[in-house]
């Protein structure tokens, strides 16, 4: 019988991630504590800028956008947001989507499976991710369970299962 395998990936859909900036900026726009303050989220290149004339509410926008994010299915692990930085008169905070699996957290993944996995699996590296490879579908399936319940700074979805 020929090996059953998956994917370990770590990837945000970038419409999602697009949709529930706007969103923000929407609600941004029409909240009343926002008025008047020249409070505003946008896309600069692949980061997302929050502007704002105080610390509390840059603070503020971030919070409504990862409502947002959760609201589209989007884990916060993926996303990565510095603390808000004075600049002139208003506050900025840049905010980036993480995707792909670092090196390092690979070698952790790939730790786990060896340490706490059932011994029939194998997993490899391949660039930013992982392939999981058993005889048994049970075992797949029971890593997949051991790596959902692993607390790991990664959002990660199983992809590929053959």
């Amino acid at each position: 019988m020929a090996d059953s395998s998956f994917d370990i990936v770590s990837k945000i859909d970038r419409q999602e991630a697009d949709n529930a900036l706007n969103q923000a900026r929407k609600e941004v726009e029409q909240r009343y504590d926002f008025k008047g303050t020249d409070a505003s989220i946008e896309w600069s290149g692949e980061a997302i800028l929050i502007k704002a004339n105080s610390e509390e509410r840059a603070k503020a926008i971030l919070d409504v956008f990862q409502s947002k994010l959760i609201k589209r299915g989007i884990s916060l692990k993926s996303l990565e947001s510095g603390e808000p930085q004075a600049s002139g008169k208003e506050y900025r905070i840049t905010s980036t989507l993480k995707e792909g699996i670092s090196s390092e957290n690979a070698k952790k993944i790939g730790k786990i499976i060896r340490d706490e996995g059932p011994k029939s699996v194998k997993s490899q590296i391949q660039g930013d991710e992982l392939r999981v490879q058993s005889k048994s579908r049970d075992d797949l399936q029971e890593v997949q369970r051991l790596l959902k319940a692993a607390d790991l700074d990664v959002d990660l979805q199983f992809v590929n299962y053959r």
